[in-house]
Order: structure tokens, then C-alpha cells, then sequence
């Protein structure tokens, strides 16, 4: 156990390792917020289809040779999440299907581009480290980490100063409308953060593991408490110690951070679900 310790504070003494724990626990927190919203209105594939957004918004930005391919992925994934959100509510295409498009469009047309304009020689590699994650989020620098520290405060802040309207359109859009809460506001307000937090999350996780760190905390969480402020609460701690424990457990034993946080989070929804039986 000392042994153990001792590799963790060594680990440690380097900034990457801080500033990888920082942004991922950061990262964790934000997406245990509006996870337990998106389950709750069954919007949980809209993780996922963003999360393509975000993977063939970054293969265009890296063909169009974006020095800070941010500044083209957020906008595209953020209009997406609204194009999403009003084309979910048209008859002739149902947001599932919309989502469905979306995803394997975005997908099939970032693997296209990475082919065909890469002049890397391990394309697969390369695809392969943005889809499931890598030791990116072990390469964070300063900039990038205050960068998620302010986007995180900005997220939270929205969370608690519109708890109660959010509380109301998620579980009741027409009575929160009638007592006059614009519930579309509040459903673009969700749409665009959820764009957001898996535009950061894709160093920590990768494209396709994203909607994991979103879902599995809230479903957790819900495995023990029916109460939404208890299971809020409770979705946001077991997802910070989720991603807190996979990022150590990564660096000790050389496994990816993406899946092992996720590998972590799978096993505390089998504890929990195990809990909740008794």
C-alpha cells in the first residue's frame, strides 16, 4: 500500500498528472449535472450523436489546417444540438431517428476526410486515440486547463441559478409553460451546454465513450435515490470519484484513461444497482 502511495505522489509531483485531474474531474462534474436531466426527458442518445459531431467537426477543422480547432468544433457542435432539438420535435423525422442521421453522417464523413487528407502514417492510430481516447489529456497545457476551469463555472453557475425551471421542464414541459417558463428556452439552454461539455470531454474519454460519463453516474444514482435533488447530488459525486479513481488507476497501471473511467463507471452502477434491490 505505501509502495502504491508513493507511485501516486511521485506521479503527482508532474503538472500533466495535476492538470489531467483537474480538467477531468471538472469535466466529470458537468456532465453528472444535466446527465440526470437528459435521462430523465429520454434525451440520452443526444450524447451520443453529438459526440459524432464533435469527431467529423474535428476532422474538418484538421483539413482545413485550424491552428485552435475549438474555435470551429464548438459552433458546429453547438447548431447541431439546436438543429437537433427543433428537427426532434418535427413528425416526418422523430428525434431518434434525427439523431441516428446525425451521428453516422457526422462519423462516416470525419473518417472519410481524416483518409483522404491525412498525412499522418498511422491513420488508424490517430482515429482511434480521438474515438476512445488517449494520453491527450495527459498533454493539457495551462491554457487548456483554466480554459475548462472557466467553461465549468459557467456551467455549474447556469445549473444552480436555474435549477427550479429546469426541474420543472424536465419532468412536466406543459405545466412549466403554463406557469410561465418558456420550457424551449430552457431545452436549448440543455442542448447547448450538453454541446459544450463533450467538446471538452473528448480529450478525457473520446468521441464514442462520451455519452457514458454522461448517463451511467445519473443512472447510478437513480439505482438508490427517487428524489431528483438526491439523485443530482449523488450522480455528481459518484462521477467525480469515477473519473478521479480512473485517471489514477490509468496512470498506475498503463491502461487508457477513456475506458478504464468508464470500466469504473460500470462497476459502481452494478454496486449500486445491487444496493437498490434491499
Amino acid at each position: 500500500m505505501a509502495e502504491i502511495i508513493d507511485k501516486i505522489v511521485y506521479y503527482f509531483s508532474f503538472s500533466m498528472v495535476r492538470n489531467a485531474m483537474i480538467v477531468g474531474v471538472l469535466i466529470a462534474l458537468c456532465a453528472s449535472l444535466f446527465g440526470v436531466t437528459l435521462v430523465l426527458k429520454r434525451f440520452s442518445f443526444i450524447g451520443d450523436g453529438l459526440s459524432h459531431v464533435a469527431f467529423g467537426a474535428m476532422s474538418v477543422a484538421t483539413v482545413l489546417n485550424i491552428v485552435n480547432d475549438n474555435l470551429f468544433i464548438f459552433p458546429v457542435t453547438i447548431v447541431c444540438a439546436i438543429l437537433l432539438l427543433k428537427t426532434g420535435r418535427n413528425a416526418k423525422i422523430k428525434g431518434d431517428s434525427a439523431i441516428a442521421m446525425l451521428s453516422v453522417g457526422a462519423m462516416a464523413v470525419g473518417y472519410l476526410l481524416v483518409n483522404l487528407s491525412s498525412k499522418s502514417s498511422n491513420i488508424s492510430g490517430d482515429v482511434c486515440s480521438t474515438l476512445f481516447g488517449s494520453t491527450s489529456i495527459l498533454t493539457l497545457r495551462r491554457e487548456d486547463v483554466i480554459f475548462c476551469g472557466v467553461i465549468s463555472v459557467i456551467v455549474v453557475t447556469a445549473f444552480v441559478f436555474f435549477y427550479n425551471k429546469m426541474f420543472a421542464v424536465t419532468f412536466d414541459e406543459n405545466f412549466a409553460n403554463a406557469v410561465g417558463t418558456n420550457a424551449n428556452a430552457y431545452n436549448l439552454m440543455i442542448a447547448i451546454t450538453i454541446a459544450v461539455i463533450i467538446v471538452l470531454a473528448m480529450k478525457l474519454v473520446g468521441s464514442l465513450l462520451i455519452s457514458a460519463l454522461i448517463i451511467f453516474p445519473s443512472l447510478s444514482a437513480m439505482r438508490v435515490f427517487k428524489n431528483f435533488k438526491a439523485v443530482t447530488i449523488c450522480s455528481a459525486i459518484i462521477s467525480v470519484l469515477c473519473s478521479a479513481s480512473g485517471i489514477l488507476i490509468s496512470i498506475l497501471a498503463g491502461t487508457p484513461v477513456g475506458s478504464t473511467i468508464v470500466v469504473v463507471n460500470i462497476a459502481v452502477f452494478f454496486i449500486f444497482s445491487l444496493i437498490g434491490r434491499y
